[in-house]
């Protein structure tokens, strides 16, 4: 027996091991998710949206992935609908992912915001939103390099938003634990500070400081819902290797609405492999770096080159 509402679905024999997801399955799957989420699943994931959703359909001994459909769109259960989510979503991350996104804050962003503070010209409160932030290894490592430039000693605080659409990636960001492997893309300077290496029964396990751990609060935001967070707007927005995932259409209204919550001279930073519209709201300063017009001189929005030395690469 279903664990759900007797009598809402049928009986029948269990879900055959070469059961397939039918080409009308995979479009109401891929509409709702769309729908939803604003994630366009392309033709070309229908194997690997039977692969991600046939254990859960066996779990919950259901005969076909159409009756797992009408499961999840049904009201009242939203629930399962994140948890299939959980299933889709591919969640890849790494500390201190494109590097250059690092060499241009510390070379030349932070710095000119700490003249600006010194100059009376802003305050010192640093607001950054990490969306599809994974299982946490970019929130903290962004965490690490502004408690670098501003210490709390000086009067500076910072405020980190890390969100995804999983839960599932939200607990492991949450619980600040990782393979010790991971340490091996973090820049010595920081691994000393701000990482812990486990001991005894957490041998083979790093784990992020508390200083680092109490900057950083975690919640999941649906990106397409248009959310309008507490804490903006922000100084930096980082949405790397999210927006691929969007539709056309979806993708410049996430990333418009994202926009509107940055501060003046605030920072939006995405993946290699995307790029926003130039429509004078935004100034493109380095590739996938991008900021809003400096009322300063123009001298502020040049390009700086990125020392790669001072980064391990993936």
């Amino acid at each position: 027996m279903s664990a759900y509402s007797p009598g809402l679905l049928q009986p029948r024999p269990p879900l055959a091991e070469t059961a397939d997801l039918t080409t009308r399955e995979f479009i109401q799957f891929r509409d709702l998710i769309h729908e939803e989420t604003g994630i366009f699943l392309g033709d070309s994931k229908r194997m690997l949206l039977h692969g991600r959703l046939l254990r859960r359909v066996r779990e919950l001994g259901l005969p076909c992935f159409g009756d797992y459909f009408e499961l999840v769109k049904r009201p009242g259960e939203h629930a399962e609908f994140v948890r299939m989510m959980d299933l889709v979503t591919t969640n890849e991350t790494q500390f201190f992912r494109e590097p250059h996104h690092f060499d241009y804050l510390e070379q030349k962003a932070l710095p000119e915001w700490v003249a600006a503070a010194a100059a009376g010209e802003r305050d010192k409160r640093l607001r950054v939103w990490s969306a599809g932030c994974s299982s946490g290894e970019e929130p903290y490592s962004i965490a690490m390099v502004l408690l670098s430039h501003f210490p709390r000693q000086q009067g500076w605080s910072v405020d980190i938003l890390a969100s995804d659409l999983s839960t599932r990636v939200l607990e492991t960001a949450r619980s600040a634990t990782w393979p010790i492997e991971k340490a091996a893309r973090i820049p010595e300077r920081f691994l000393k500070r701000f990482m812990l290496k486990g001991v005894d029964a957490r041998e083979g396990e790093l784990r992020a400081g508390r200083e680092i751990r109490d900057v950083i609060r975690f919640e999941r935001i649906n990106l397409a819902d248009d959310p309008r967070p507490e804490g903006g707007p922000f100084d930096i927005i980082l949405c790397r290797n999210v927006l691929i995932y969007f539709s056309a259409e979806r993708r410049a209204e996430v990333a418009d609405n994202m926009i509107s919550q940055l501060k003046p001279v605030g920072l939006f930073l995405v993946g290699h492999a995307e790029s926003l519209r130039s429509d004078g709201r935004l100034v493109c300063v380095y590739p996938t770096i991008y900021r809003t017009p400096s009322l300063r001189s123009k001298e502020s929005l040049r390009p700086v080159e990125s020392d790669e030395r001072k980064w391990r690469r993936p």
